[in-house]
């Protein structure tokens, strides 16, 4: 047997829950997360400015990379299916709104998937605590 010609090994990440897309096998699958739940949740890194007469609305911290008309993302989210995800560019936060997307699911290995790691979404709490600071009320 010719080692030569053996494929080399591919690199496992360190922590494969954090990558946002696996082409490890025929299935693609990439996390994507729903802005119109960054909206309803009144997420503190969603931004808005308005330009050409419309108000635009994104990401802070990149989770999404896009950033989308809010009348429109209203006028979507009306209708019965929504206004949907969008394609997550970095991992996504503890409080977004997370999910898994696969594409050619036909030509998934008879054993499952090759990397279930990928499959885990942020589901515990917020990365970030807030304080404050409660002065004693001088009338009680």
């Amino acid at each position: 047997m010719d080692i030569s010609s053996a494929s080399p090994a591919k690199r496992l990440p360190l922590h494969p829950q954090q990558e946002v897309e696996c082409r490890r096998c025929e299935v693609h699958c990439d996390k994507v997360v729903y802005p119109a739940a960054c909206i309803e949740r009144a997420c503190p890194f969603v931004y808005a400015y308005e330009e050409f007469g419309r108000r635009y609305v994104g990401c802070m911290q990149k989770v999404f990379s896009v950033e989308i008309d809010l009348a429109m993302l209203e006028q979507a989210e009306r209708r019965r299916d929504g206004f949907g995800a969008v394609k997550a560019m970095r991992a996504p936060l503890p409080m977004c709104e997370a999910d898994v997307s696969s594409c050619y699911e036909a030509k998934a290995a008879d054993l499952g998937c090759v990397n279930p790691e990928f499959f885990e979404l942020p589901l515990d709490r917020p990365s970030f605590r807030v304080f404050a600071r409660l002065a004693p009320n001088p009338e009680r």
